[in-house]
């Protein structure tokens, strides 16, 4: 008898858990001020973000950044790819969805704006189990009861007018927050030009700062980046971030040989397989894969326990919101990156509250799920669609 009712129990649980709305929207942010990374320059930023509905009426919420235009095709594939695909499936099964959906992908892409729908869907179910059984999301994960996580200030962008003396005075402000550990971007100006950079970086955070260095993908060969590295070792940087295009794998791997500084990469990295082309080839000592585009919070954590066994760190990208919870629940992650105001990442201005962070580091939430809400005024404000 008591296996019987257990069976009904679960049958009934499953039934509630199961998939009635997987909806999408297309939102554009403006930057107050266009902003310059070492090869592009962008004005707005697309995201798309989702809203998965059970027939318990929980809910769980997705999102990603879709690139600075034509950010609706990420919402387009969640639609049209994947939500059909869902619906009447349970929510428990998170496993089997994300197989289901890879599956369905493999002729539209494995990478890029498919599997930034996929990873947003993704994330959307494990905030929807996490928020059902009243847990916050890294507890959900397994993670420990450490109430804080370190991060770093995650800045110094190229601006108009921007002096080296202006960035410096950027980066000491982050450490008057209480961060120990600060980012600037690189790549951007001739060699002398980003050496003065950096100079005045080091100086106005001191020696006992960790600074973290991000070519967004400046240079496209060898001999070019250790021109630029041999100026920049001087100042002892921690890592040196998306030296090369994220295909070049085998860059990645000489430069890593011959140099001191760390070699980060993986952000816009996707899948498993991919990853671990980066870790045979030892082409990185810190990946940083972002949960919203490699795959979801699922394909993350394959990726994190691949990297642990090779001793590789996982300091992931962005969207600390989300971040801040794998860090808490992974042995192998480290840092959460942070940024304090809204000028760049300016998702923040999409959600209905902030992390709180206290001495360099983010307090981990406590409330259910992801711990946050879309703020609906904001959606409205900025949408480029509605709930579809």
């Amino acid at each position: 008898m008591k296996s019987v009712k257990l069976e009904a129990e679960q049958t009934g649980y499953q039934a509630r858990a199961r998939i009635v709305s997987v909806a999408a929207r297309t939102i554009r942010v403006p930057l107050d001020r266009h902003t310059a990374f070492s090869t592009r320059l962008v004005a707005a930023r697309d995201f798309t973000v989702v809203r998965v509905t059970t027939a318990d009426d929980h809910y769980g919420i997705g999102f990603c950044y879709g690139g600075n235009r034509a950010g609706m095709l990420v919402t387009y594939a969640v639609r049209e790819l994947f939500a059909p695909l869902l619906l009447g499936r349970s929510a428990l099964d998170v496993e089997g969805s994300w197989r289901a959906m890879y599956d369905e992908s493999l002729l539209q892409g494995r990478a890029g704006s498919v599997m930034r729908a996929l990873s947003i869907i993704d994330i959307a179910l494990w905030d929807r189990n996490a928020r059902a059984t009243g847990l916050p999301l890294s507890r959900y994960l397994g993670g420990t009861y450490n109430a804080t996580v370190p991060a770093y200030a995650s800045g110094g962008y190229y601006l108009e007018g921007k002096s080296p003396e202006h960035l410096g005075e950027e980066m000491a402000a982050y450490v008057a927050l209480g961060f120990r550990a600060v980012k600037m971007k690189v790549g951007r100006l001739d060699p002398r030009g980003e050496e003065a950079r950096i100079r005045a970086a080091r100086e106005a955070i001191g020696d006992d700062v960790l600074l973290m260095l991000d070519a967004n993908n400046a240079w496209s060969d060898v001999p070019t980046a250790l021109e630029y590295l041999r100026r920049y070792e001087p100042y002892n940087p921690y890592w040196i971030e998306e030296p090369f295009s994220p295909d070049d794998i085998e860059s990645h791997a000489q430069l890593s040989r011959r140099t001191p500084v760390n070699v980060a990469t993986g952000e816009i990295e996707a899948g498993r397989w991919r990853h671990q082309a980066l870790l045979d080839k030892r082409a990185a000592t810190i990946l940083q894969s972002d949960a919203a585009v490699c795959g979801g919070i699922s394909e993350w954590r394959r990726i994190a326990a691949s990297a642990a066994a090779v001793g590789v760190t996982m300091c992931p990208h962005w969207f600390h919101d989300l971040h801040v919870h794998l860090v808490a629940s992974t042995p192998n992650a480290r840092y959460v990156e942070f940024f304090p105001d809204d000028q760049v990442l300016n998702f923040r201005r999409l959600v209905d509250r902030q992390l709180s962070f206290a001495d360099g580091e983010l307090v981990v939430p406590t409330r259910p799920g992801l711990g946050f809400d879309f703020d609906e005024a904001a959606l409205d404000e900025y949408a480029l669609d509605d709930w579809a």
